[in-house]
Formats: C-alpha cells, structure tokens, sequence
C-alpha cells in the first residue's frame, strides 16, 4: 500500500506555497555573493525592524528558554488599547497566514463552498484545499475584487468569503463604501474574512474602518499582520479581531504557544513605533513613485497599487525573472495567480528600485 492512498484526495492535490526565493538560494544557483543581492519579492519592510522592537528582542532574548505567553496577555493589551478594540475579540497567530488557517479549520468541513477572487492570495485557496471545501474562484474585474459578481456566486453551499484589501498580488483596493455595502447583503451564517496586511501603507482617506463595523457584523473576521509595515516578518505574528464567539471558538483549535515570546515582544515595541511605521510609510510612497516613473518610461504596463509591490507586465516574464535573479534581482513570478505576463517587484530602499531598474532596462 503507498502512502499517498492512505490521503486524502483533497490533500494530496494541494500545490505548496512557493514564496519569494531566499537570498541564499540565488547566491549559491547564481555564484553569487549574498552581499551583492536585492531581493524585492516578499513585500518586506526595506528598513528591517523598527529599533524598538530590537532593542527589545535583545532584553528579551535570555527568557527564550521559558514558553511563551499562550494568551499573548501583554500583546494583546497593546493592540485593544492601540485600536479601541475589546481583548476578547483578538486572537493571535504565526504570521496573519496562521489566522487565515485558524478560521477556516474553525469553520470549514469536506464540502462547503469558499469564495475568494480570481488574483487572490493563494492561501486563501490552500486553506480551502486543507479542509476538503470546495474553493469557487470568482473572476476579477481589472485585477480587482468584482464584489457583485462574488455575491452572485453564493449558493446554499457557501460557508466562507475571504476579502483582501488591498490585495495581493494585484494591489488594488475595493472602497469602504462598496465593501461595507457587500457586508450588508451577504447572509450572517457566511462567514467573511477580511485580509488588511497592508493596511498600513493605505493613506488616511482610505484606510480601514472595519473595526468599527464588528458590532454591526458579527460574522466578519479581520485579520491583521506585522509583518510588512512592521518588519517583523521572521517571527511570524499577526491577529485576527471577531466577535468574542467566534474568537473563543477559534482559540479552541489554535496550537498553544502559537507565536514565541520574542515575536509577541517585538510586536508590541513595534506597535507603538508610530514614527517608525510613518517612516515606511514615506519611504514606500517615494519608492512606488520611482518605480511607476521607470514603468513609464520604458512603456512597461502595471496595475496602480495601494500596497508595497507593483505587478508590472513584461514579454516573456519568465525569462525576464530568470534574467534578473543572474542580475542578483529576486522579484516574484505571478503565474499561479493567473498572471503569466506579469511580475510582481516590492518597494525597496531607493538604491534598491535603482539596480531593479537598471537591470531591467538592460534585459528588455
């Protein structure tokens, strides 16, 4: 008997995750030295950590030998007091991804039907997939979220809906005033699941309101990461915000000691960095700016974006990414989200985007 038939079929059809190439890899495929390589693939925070949140990893580093806070009791006094939120609606997990996972296997059995959106996070799909749901992609209007279109598709069958916003990889932005109508409408026995990882580079016109919506909306689960505006994306920590049900059901199949000591630590000196976030913030703005300026001038199509990537079109993307990584470029490939001609660059440092930019010139 093989292993694979003592699996299921739902899981043995997963394809992994395949995230942005380490630098490590490129030196060693590429010859070269890992000093002289930019990676621009994994949307990261080109400033690194905020300095209080190192300045606290290195005080905090000599309890590493004692577990964790299971209920990330400090953490999450920082983030209710930060915005006004009730510590009985959050949860915490590895990385927001964990609080994705954490909702569906909460909600999810063999069966149900979960909608998302054609170019959508394809953990959304990989979650789906783990809990033998039935994913029902939805196809986007322009690279956005066609929200009339994904209300259409819910059926009887329909259990969950996961929302990005801004999404990934596509960087488009769906209105607070559409999106809070769509919540509207949508049966309170659906669960909706609202990704803002990069919420924080959104300016003040356009930035979330959805917390204050909890109170109207008790089936709508929020999730929120440290990883992009706060550089904290190794050690893996992000939350979820629900109503106190939902949430206290969630904790019921969460793994204890789910994000370590150092990460809840970190978090919480980087949650009142607000000088630090501010700082990305800028740099992010100067940067996309830079680079939609270099689109421009060599006639090269991208998607407007409101997060810290640009998905740009190119003939012959592959090559092209191929071409930059023995440039010591790492940019990303976006043909699992049905974008085969495109490439999704992050927004780095200014002398980052320039050797993105050079390199780019010299191979098309």
């Amino acid at each position: 008997m093989s292993i694979q038939s003592l699996i299921p079929t739902y899981i043995c059809d997963i394809a992994p995750y395949q995230g942005g190439k380490p630098i490590s890899e490129v030196a060693r495929e590429h010859h070269l030295e890992e000093s002289s390589i930019v990676k621009l693939a994994s949307n990261e925070n080109p400033l690194g950590m905020s300095p209080k949140a190192r300045d606290v990893i290195l005080k905090s580093i000599d309890q590493i030998y004692r577990y964790p806070d299971g209920n990330a009791f400090r953490l999450k006094n920082a983030v209710s007091l930060k915005f006004n939120l009730h510590p009985e609606s959050l949860i915490f997990g590895n990385g927001s991804n964990d609080v994705l996972e954490l909702a569906s296997r909460t909600f999810l059995k063999v069966g149900d039907e979960v909608i998302f959106s054609q170019h959508a996070f394809a953990v959304y799909s990989l979650v789906t997939q783990a809990m033998g749901a039935i994913g029902v992609k939805v196809p986007a209007k322009d690279f956005a979220h066609d929200l009339a279109k994904m209300f259409a598709a819910i059926s009887p069958k329909t259990k969950m809906i996961f929302i990005a916003n801004p999404n990934n990889p596509t960087g488009t932005l769906i209105s607070k005033e559409e999106l809070k109508t769509f919540l509207t409408k949508v049966p309170s026995h659906i669960i909706v699941v609202l990704d803002e990882a990069y919420d924080e580079y959104l300016e003040i016109e356009n930035k979330s309101e959805s917390f204050s919506w909890l109170s109207q909306f008790s089936n709508l689960i929020i999730s929120r990461s440290f990883s992009k505006a706060y550089g904290l994306a190794g050690l893996r920590v992000g939350f979820g915000v629900s109503d106190p049900e939902i949430i206290q059901f969630m904790n019921r199949v969460r793994q204890p000691f789910n994000v370590n000591s150092l990460a809840q630590d970190a978090a919480v000196a980087a949650l009142m960095d607000e000088a630090f976030v501010s700082e990305s913030k800028i740099l992010n703005n100067n940067g996309k700016k830079q680079l939609e300026s270099a689109f421009q001038r060599l006639k090269l199509s991208f998607i407007p974006t409101f997060g810290n990537f640009i998905s740009f079109k190119v003939d012959k993307a592959p090559q092209v990414y191929e071409a930059l990584l023995k440039a010591g470029i790492i940019v990303r490939p976006v043909t699992n989200y049905e974008m085969p001609d495109y490439l999704r660059v992050s927004i780095g440092l200014k002398v980052e985007n320039e050797r993105f930019i050079q390199a780019l010139e010299a191979i098309i």
